[in-house]
């Protein structure tokens, strides 16, 4: 009879030690989860056509959150930023201008520095309203001006609401669409 309790201690004991394994297995996988999404992606949904026809509605995309710590934005790369006027609102722009630069609209096109931005590419159409870009907007250190590709259908820098950004509001850079799985892949910028 003692050989008999001392097996079922031991079993007892198995069953702790495994299920201690799991619990620590799982608090792991949840802080690293916790870790990256935090501070090195997130998962965000395109909602709306203001960057067709790069993105679609209804994309989802991996942003990265951490390449902005260790270099600068670069013209044409789309980014993610809240939209200050709503919570857990976050828009899909292209960057255009960069910090230190003037940035105009004239006659539906984009003007960098007093010249046309013949690399940009990514406008879908002709711009027709100018919005606060219809004056030079000379850049601040850190601020940059955006655009959607799908140019008169998108709230961007044009608009007052969005504005003019700062590093700071740069959550990150679109990375990976993951879903539609067709279309699955990185994104290019450039």
């Amino acid at each position: 009879m003692a050989k008999r309790e001392y097996e079922d201690r031991d079993g007892e004991k198995n069953i702790v030690k495994e299920l201690f394994g799991w619990v620590l297995y799982l608090l792991v996988v949840v802080g690293l989860t916790y870790l990256i999404l935090t501070y090195v992606g997130q998962r965000t949904r395109v909602s709306g056509h203001s960057m067709e026809t790069t993105l679609s509605s209804g994309d989802n995309l991996i942003v990265d959150k951490l390449s902005y710590r260790f270099k600068d934005p670069r013209r044409f790369d789309i980014i993610v930023f809240p939209y200050k006027y709503e919570d857990n609102t976050y828009y899909i722009k292209r960057i255009i201008g960069l910090p230190g630069e003037t940035v105009q609209v004239v006659d539906g096109y984009a003007y960098i520095d007093g010249e046309l931005l013949e690399t940009d590419v990514y406008g879908a159409e002709v711009m027709e309203s100018s919005g606060i870009a219809d004056e030079p907007l000379t850049l601040g250190e850190n601020e940059y001006f955006v655009l959607g590709d799908n140019r008169n259908h998108s709230s961007d820098s044009r608009d007052p609401s969005v504005g003019i950004l700062t590093r700071k509001d740069l959550l990150g850079k679109a990375w990976i669409r993951i879903f539609p799985f067709d279309k699955m892949g990185v994104i290019k910028h450039e």
